[in-house]
């Protein structure tokens, strides 16, 4: 057992202590973090001869800080981390961060601006760089900080930074070695450009919204024959510039007699001509479309099939590059949009605007409408294709919920060439030297080939050249998943050396992330394993729930739904917040946030607290050694109990081995709530006083001490900090010893106690339970529920009632539970049937029996209308053919609780005659 110096110490100061009178979990989750760490729990050991369990962490941005989807992810994940311990596995958890290209780039550039006036031009590369590092330093350990106080087991001697010198090393190396097998290309392409990062964007990073648009109709005069027009429609109005044809479909005979004709471009007056092209759609506006290749995918792909010139109308900013239309040049391209409208209207060339809702592609970080742009990048052909697709389809690698697999598939077999060079400055800088006087040729040739590198002009290493005087580097960074693609393996071993962590945890057993980077990361780790491991690089994928408000609205800040964890980790405590997220994030849907959750969290934190300390009140010391095979003094509440917590241990194994982490949380929630508090406490707590007979005592308190410990065993990848305290105080764990280092036993709680015997008390503790409920109900129908000077009387008992009639009254809140086999209840006293009997409550002294029937006439009234009223709606056919399924749904649900309540209440009437 590791164990840091002073550790033993804290237990020798908390074991069998006094528990406070309240739990304060700030303190306690502060200490026991730094017990761990101090006693390196987190950390692997390469070297061990245990079954191996490993997960990396998504790496956050190195300056992001912590929000509720973070907190929700690495709880999962310690969840598994902690869990792989306990089934005696050496746990690897690596940590570390991602740079973040465009997020940490931008937030530089706008604190340049803000402070000194500048842009990162105007103080060069180096300078801003190192900007970018004193930036990084300063904040690029706060999310770090906050996940240790979530609780997180992360190894941190190994924490990792996509930028860290061995990680670049990989990603340049990787980048040369995929240039030289030809599938890295370089060449000028139609990209998805951000006017605000003013870089290019993968397709994964860009994110179609839903627009309200506006489709213009305009008019192309025909050169040779003025005064007619061909109409054409467009929302883009502004792009008309850079427009070199107008395309229609060779099937559409309205336009067959226009092909190859010229019609005329209004601004800058051109003439440009009528093509046919099967793309075109005959349906959508006219039926005629204006080409401009340099600002649409589409309009590109037919330029390429009819040879066609590109006239680039826009500056990388999106504004207007078009000198020869001073209207425009230099406008915003929304506020040209409307220029370029009015002009045409002006020149009586737009015949109508009309609403049109179109899908527009936004930049993910940026979150504005991306530009389609021609432009030179670097572009990669996917390794390991076929067997990624066919790993996830095959089910070698499990996407959990499965649905998530079809989705991976789908994209698979549309995949595209990646775009991996960004215009950026903090990253992986390509590692792409050009010789000096030749760079100007092949930075503008229209590709790279393995030729130039051949012939001595280009050098593509992970080293550069001998001779960098003579070299110029590209300018261009990779894009930030182009590194993050290696994180299972790059983060374990150097390039070219295969470590001892490769060979004890690689593959990963599990990753935990977001359905919504399937394809920037999830998908590419797999091809990135295959290619350079030649393995696959986990065998699991848990893929977790958005978190929204209790609206059903996304997170964000505009709206202030998205409250701060650190907030509420101080507001309920660390444990409070991962159980009760943990508790309701549903598998496979959004997770509906409420605040309430949360102090659900804390307030089964200081339930387990106060069952604890109810326990360290009777003074005695912990029974942790204590058999139930061995003991001849169980009641029936011990055997249910002990029973019980052994099918919870099973439930929980099968819930763990699905992924059912909520369920997981609802089924130690019930067990301590209801099955162990509510009902084994109560019943038993008279065993704990002192002057309880003390072999009972003694039984008791050791059911309950072993109970507990299981208990807090189970919880613990939950609630790490309590369960560890409560060890610590009750003296469940060994001196010098840490609950979260425990392997879980094998053995059940009720091993070598008969079956006969545990199945007689169950039986028993059950009858008892039931029959307790169904008293307390009936106190409660008759308004009695605080009163505990109520009796009951039993006719017909069960075998055990004179047995078990102190605990039965004890646990119905009453005076007592009398057998009377001869007794004859007055009319209106009211009863129910239980497993102990027919029992009888006696209404003599406890109520006003005119005063409750006439309570009971005016609730009769009441819920008859309801009742009518009710029945009336669902008897209109108008309401059932007009309204929505589940408001009928409800209605009929509303009926029939209204007619349950409403032959309740007549049952009590009769009752009382």
């Amino acid at each position: 057992m590791r164990l840091a110096p002073g550790v033993g110490l804290v237990y020798g100061d908390l074991a069998m202590s006094e528990l406070p009178k309240a739990y304060e979990p700030t303190e306690v989750e502060k200490s026991w973090y730094q017990a761990w760490l101090d006693a390196k729990c987190f950390e692997a050991d390469p070297a061990s001869e245990k079954p191996a369990y490993s997960i990396v962490i998504p790496p956050p941005n190195v300056t992001g800080i912590l929000h509720l989807g973070h907190v929700l992810n690495n709880t999962i994940q310690d969840i598994l981390a902690r869990r792989a311990r306990q089934k005696g596995c050496e746990v690897l958890w690596l940590p570390g961060t991602d740079h973040a290209g465009i997020a940490t780039q931008t937030k530089v550039e706008r604190q340049l601006r803000e402070e000194e006036g500048k842009t990162r031009r105007d103080i060069g590369r180096e300078a801003f760089l190192e900007k970018v590092w004193e930036w990084k330093e300063k904040h690029g350990g706060i999310i770090i900080k906050q996940l240790k106080r979530l609780g997180c087991s992360c190894d941190w001697s190994r924490e990792r930074f996509t930028m860290d010198q061995d990680y670049s090393r990989w990603v340049s190396q990787v980048f040369a070695e995929l240039f030289n097998e030809g599938l890295i290309y370089r060449g000028k392409r139609m990209v998805n450009w951000c006017p605000v990062s003013l870089t290019a964007l993968s397709d994964e990073e860009v994110i179609p919204k839903k627009q309200n648009s506006k489709l213009y109709y305009l008019k192309y005069e025909l050169v040779d024959e003025p005064g007619k027009y061909l109409e054409v429609a467009t929302t883009r109005p502004e792009t008309l510039m850079g427009d070199v044809a107008v395309a229609v479909n060779p099937k559409d005979e309205r336009y067959g007699k226009y092909v190859g004709k010229l019609v005329r471009r209004p601004f800058p007056e051109a003439e440009i001509p009528v093509l046919a092209d099967d793309h075109v759609d005959p349906e959508f506006g006219t039926g005629a479309l204006k080409i401009t290749p340099a600002h649409d995918k589409a309009d590109f792909e037919i330029g390429v099939r009819h040879e066609l010139e590109i006239i680039d109308v826009f500056h990388p900013d999106g504004s207007v590059n078009c000198p020869e239309v001073p209207e425009l040049d230099g406008l915003d391209r929304f506020v040209a949009r409307k220029k370029a409208a009015a002009m045409l209207e002006e020149n009586g060339l737009l015949i109508k605007v009309e609403e049109h809702e179109n899908n527009v592609g936004f930049s993910e970080r940026a979150d504005v409408p991306i530009e389609p742009r021609i432009s030179m990048q670097w572009f990669l052909r996917y390794p390991e294709t076929e067997r990624t697709a066919k790993a996830v389809a095959t089910g070698r690698i499990q996407y959990r919920p499965t649905r998530w697999a079809k989705t991976h598939a789908n994209w698979m077999d549309g995949i595209q060439d990646w775009c991996v060079s960004r215009q950026l400055w903090w990253g992986h800088r390509i590692p792409v030297w050009y010789r000096k006087e030749k760079v100007a040729a092949l930075r503008d040739a229209e590709s790279l080939t393995l030729a130039d590198l051949e012939a001595g002009d280009l050098h593509v290493s992970e080293e550069p050249p001998s001779d960098p005087e003579n070299w110029v580097q590209d300018d261009d960074v990779l894009d930030t998943w182009f590194s993050s693609w290696l994180w299972p393996f790059a983060t374990m071993e150097k390039p070219g050396e295969e470590s001892d962590l490769v060979k004890k945890f690689y593959p990963t057993t599990d990753l935990v992330t977001g359905p919504d980077i399937i394809f920037f990361w999830v998908a590419r780790m797999i091809m990135a394993g295959f290619r350079f491991k030649d393995e696959l690089p986990f065998r699991n994928v848990f893929f977790t729930s958005i978190i929204r408000d209790i609206q059903g609205r996304k997170m964000s800040k505009s709206l202030g739904n998205s409250p701060d964890p650190i907030d509420l980790m101080e507001k309920y405590g660390a444990d409070g917040l991962r159980f009760g997220l943990m508790r309701t994030a549903p598998i496979g849907a959004d997770l509906r946030f409420d605040e309430a959750q949360i102090e659900e969290g804390r307030n089964f934190a200081n339930k387990i607290y106060n069952a604890c300390r109810f326990r360290r009140m009777s003074g005695a010391e912990a029974r942790v050694d204590f058999q139930a095979s061995s003991c001849d003094h169980l009641r029936p509440y011990h055997l249910d109990i002990l029973a019980k917590c052994d099918e919870l241990a099973e439930k929980v194994e099968a819930a763990f081995a699905d992924y059912r982490f909520n369920e997981v949380g609802q089924q130690l929630y019930e067990f301590l709530w209801s099955e162990f508090c509510d009902k084994f406490l109560e019943a038993v707590k008279g065993d704990l006083r002192e002057e309880a007979e003390p072999a009972r005592r003694e039984a008791t308190l050791g059911v309950f001490d072993v109970v507990m410990a299981r208990y807090l065993q189970l919880l613990h990848p939950y609630m790490p900090h309590l369960t560890e305290e409560l060890c610590a105080r009750m003296g469940y764990q060994a001196k010098g010893t840490f609950l979260m280092e425990k392997t879980l036993p094998e053995a059940g709680l009720l091993d070598g106690v008969e079956s006969a015997m545990i199945d007689d008390g169950r039986g028993r503790a059950t009858a008892v339970y039931e029959s307790a409920a169904r008293l307390r109900n009936l106190k409660a129908e008759y308004r009695l529920a605080a009163r505990k000077d109520v009796r009951f009387v039993v006719r017909h008992g069960a075998d055990w009632l004179e047995a078990e009639a102190d605990i039965l009254a004890l646990l119905s809140g009453a005076a007592e539970v009398t057998r009377a086999e001869e007794y004859q209840p007055e009319q209106g006293t009211p009863g129910a049937v239980t497993s102990a009997g027919e029992i009888f409550m006696p209404l003599d002294g406890l109520i006003d029996v005119e005063a409750e029937k006439i309570r009971l006439d005016k609730e009769i009234e009441k819920n008859t209308k309801e009742v009518a009223k009710s029945k009336g709606k669902l008897g209109n056919e108008k309401f059932i053919a007009n309204a929505k399924p589940e408001v009928v749904a409800l209605e009929r649900q509303r009926l029939v609780e209204w007619e349950g309540k409403l032959g309740q209440l007549q049952k009590m009437r009769d009752n009382l005659g």
